[in-house]
């Protein structure tokens, strides 16, 4: 019986063994990284962030399906398993916005439903961010985006300049707010001729902080455009027509309020001197750019001889090339945040710069389990 025993047991260890040995090495591959990376885009073009992010961290990008029916419904299907890993979603925004949501929603409960350790979102481009803040008898959307991504399951989000760095605080998980002035800045030291006799021009007062951060730190002049071609967001987020301004004192006969006078822009003037000069227009996302040109043609009439735009978020919209190719604009420079290649072959002077180096630094640091300070050093709260 004991002889009998002791066979059993052997035979046990060899046939478990043995399938240790048949398990595909994917798998194990899988097991030993203990993290994946997927994208939830169904379009190819979404995808090449992503596809830069995983050669740069020497995995590869997650098997999934993501496509729409017949019915326009998303649908994703995963094609390995994911138990008990991280999981870094990268969802770049194109101009369907809300079905990039959707993706990214379906995405995240497919694998929070596959049991997936943590789901962390690399959002580089986060939409529905201008709208955080309350306009009349709007809604707050960003913060109502930020709670469906809770539900649907992401635990951590990474993502690049915030419109307003307080739409982190929407978030119940947290938020690595990454900034891209670094690589901004050096393709102005770079790609700039004569950057030294150069001008850091903020299009509107609202801008002044970010334009003032990158003169300090290239050691240049600062101008601040103000008046009529401003835009006008500030003035629709102040509440002014809500309630009415009609007076109304049938209920409260002995209750007079002070009227606030109406707003009205002044003519639009520059301050700071760019005569002569290369002006450089510093802002965070570049999409309708009438403001844009309106502001170009004003710095060429103040004597600027070359105009560039920087922003972090091209969506560039609409007639936005044909635009930008008609305008004083000499050059257009956005990083990949947002993918635009078919805007790139309408107007050649915009141009682009990588950012999924410090995306995929920011992934192995947080898999890692190491400090994220090494990716912020030096940025302050303007940047």
């Amino acid at each position: 019986v004991q002889d009998d025993f002791l066979l059993l047991v052997l035979f046990i260890s060899c046939t478990a063994s043995q399938t240790d040995r048949q398990q595909p090495k994917e798998e194990m591959n899988v097991a030993k990284s203990g993290y994946r990376v997927f994208s939830a885009n169904s379009t190819a073009a979404c995808t090449e962030l992503a596809k830069k992010i995983t050669e740069r961290l020497g995995v590869e990008l997650g098997k999934s399906v993501v496509y729409q029916e017949s019915n326009r419904e998303t649908r994703v299907d995963v094609k390995e398993s994911v138990r008990g890993q991280t999981i870094f979603i990268i969802q770049t925004i194109p101009r369907d916005v809300n079905t990039a949501i959707m993706e990214l929603l379906v995405m995240a409960y497919a694998l929070k439903t596959s049991c997936a350790k943590n789901i962390i979102g690399v959002i580089p481009y986060f939409p529905y961010s201008k709208q955080c803040k309350m306009r009349k008898r709007g809604s707050i959307v960003c913060k109502l985006l930020a709670s469906m991504l809770a539900k649907a399951g992401l635990t951590h989000i990474i993502t690049m300049d915030l419109h307003q760095k307080e739409i982190q605080g929407f978030f119940s998980f947290p938020v690595d707010n990454l900034r891209a002035s670094p690589f901004l800045l050096q393709y102005i030291q770079e790609e700039v001729p004569d950057y030294r006799n150069a001008i850091i021009v903020a299009k509107s007062p609202s801008a002044a902080k970010r334009a003032q951060s990158y003169a300090e730190r290239l050691r240049l002049g600062l101008a601040v455009m103000h008046g009529e071609a401003q835009c006008s967001e500030s003035d629709m987020a102040d509440g002014r027509h809500s309630p009415p301004c009609v007076r109304n004192t049938s209920g409260h006969p002995g209750l007079e309020l002070p009227l606030m006078m109406a707003k009205e822009k002044p003519p639009i003037t520059v301050v700071g001197d760019v005569g002569g000069r290369i002006a450089i227009i510093v802002d965070d996302i570049i999409d309708d750019v009438e403001d844009f040109v309106a502001a170009a043609e004003i710095l060429k009439e103040r004597g600027a001889y070359k105009i560039y735009i920087m922003a972090t978020h091209g969506l560039l919209s609409a007639d936005a090339p044909r635009l930008i190719e008609e305008s004083a604009i000499d050059e257009v420079v956005v990083t990949n945040t947002v993918p635009h290649e078919v805007q790139k072959l309408q107007c050649p002077k915009i141009k682009t710069v990588d950012v999924s180096m410090i995306l995929a630094e920011a992934i192995r640091r947080i898999h890692n389990g190491e400090s994220m300070a090494y990716l912020f050093r030096n940025i302050t709260v303007d940047d």
